[in-house]
């Protein structure tokens, strides 16, 4: 989607930074843009089921190797299949996404189990969960786990190590905002094979 339709806005009278993704307890913020199309307008806690399938509603944002946490690393919380954040976005391949999580009691439920598939139309992309978005004690107080206007908050790895952070965050602000998601998708679906930050945003 073109810049000019997305602005930064305040989010339940709050500054718009969203937690960057974590594997440790550090905390990386960065500003977050959402669509001016008059979308969802608030924050509202959802629970989300591991085994649903099919096409869902999503707010997907990017983060990249230059705001991850810690900054200028591609580590991740959860592997499945990366070691790192990346992949190309094929379906044995999919490209790492953090998802919000919650803690009671020392432990971090996941608001999707790590290894979920997702497919983004929009992004051309199969994306797999294998790390965390959000910090903190409490990480179900931040967006990342309260979703946006009820809808779940996908983050998904755009890369750009090779770009730079600021052509990085131009891509994070590219593609971020409401979009169709396929949940436990089939394999076949089209793929603009490569890093977010490389193939999808050179190209749109």
């Amino acid at each position: 989607m073109p810049k000019s339709l997305f602005k930064t806005v305040s989010l339940v009278g709050c500054v718009s930074v969203v937690t960057g993704c974590m594997s440790t307890t550090d905390t990386a913020t960065r500003n977050v843009v959402v669509s001016t199309s008059g979308e969802p307008q608030a924050f509202t806690k959802v629970a989300y089921a591991s085994k649903n399938t099919g096409t869902m509603r999503a707010f997907v944002t990017g983060y990249s190797f230059w705001d991850n946490t810690p900054p200028g690393s591609a580590r991740i919380a959860r592997p499945i299949i990366h070691r790192q954040a990346g992949g190309t976005g094929t379906y044995d391949d999919p490209i790492t996404v953090a998802v919000g999580h919650s803690k009671s009691g020392g432990r971090s439920r996941m608001d999707f189990p790590a290894g979920t598939r997702f497919y983004f139309p929009n992004l051309k992309k199969y994306g797999i969960v294998e790390d965390l978005c959000g910090d903190g004690p409490r990480p179900q107080n931040g967006p990342c786990h309260t979703g946006y206007g009820g809808l779940a908050w996908l983050d998904i790895y755009v890369g750009g190590r090779s770009v730079g952070s600021s052509a990085a965050d131009r891509c994070m602000n590219a593609i971020t905002g409401v979009q169709n998601v396929v949940m436990n998708p089939s394999p076949g679906l089209p793929v603009h094979r490569g890093e977010i930050a490389l193939s999808t945003c050179r190209s749109s």
